[in-house]
């Protein structure tokens, strides 16, 4: 990311943020069909996330202006889901938040660019959704509610595995927010 780590593992640390992110959005698209509209804009977000994280250099303008329209409408897209109830924020959070990092990346200043107090509530923000999400993925092994009629392990497992991995995803997306944070 920046500091005294070397070019390389920067460009490396990079580049498996971009893969975190993309498999996460993969993964969130993959669920669109059965799943509806919070899945829809966490694709959003994943896929925005890794074209965000890649180590381009400059970016250039064009960057900045996509990603910044592309989280506009994802925070759109937010606004609407909040009808269904505030668990919805989130989206609404992360949406702005790429916005914000968007703008700040093409302000052209570096590294710094963005505002020390919004970056330092976002990576309070993000620190404690990332606990919080790692303490609810731990605790998600032995407390997934299982299929009904008879319980084997293998069926257990089988119903479970979606949950978790949902929560991974949306942990490995929150890791993934505060790093770029964290780079800022």
């Amino acid at each position: 990311m920046h500091g005294s780590a070397s070019p390389l593992s920067a460009s490396v640390s990079s580049w498996l943020l971009v893969l975190l992110c993309a498999v996460s959005g993969a993964y969130c698209l993959r669920r669109v069909r059965g799943w509806g509209g919070a899945a829809a804009g966490e694709a959003v977000m994943g896929f925005g996330m890794a074209l965000m994280a890649v180590p381009l250099g400059g970016g250039g303008e064009w960057r900045t202006s996509v990603l910044g329209a592309v989280f506009c409408a994802a925070a759109l897209h937010a606004l609407w889901l909040l009808r269904g109830g505030a668990h919805h924020a989130h989206h609404l959070v992360g949406s702005l938040t790429m916005v914000y990092m968007a703008a700040a990346a093409g302000s052209g200043h570096g590294h710094g660019a963005g505002l020390p107090l919004l970056t330092g509530a976002l990576l309070l923000y993000y620190a404690g959704y990332v606990v919080l999400g790692g303490t609810r993925l731990i605790t998600a092994g032995g407390s997934a509610p299982g299929p009904p009629g008879p319980v084997t392990q293998a069926t257990h497992a089988a119903h479970a595995a979606p949950t978790e991995l949902i929560r991974a995803c949306r942990l490995a997306m929150g890791m993934g927010m505060l790093a770029m944070l964290l780079s800022m």
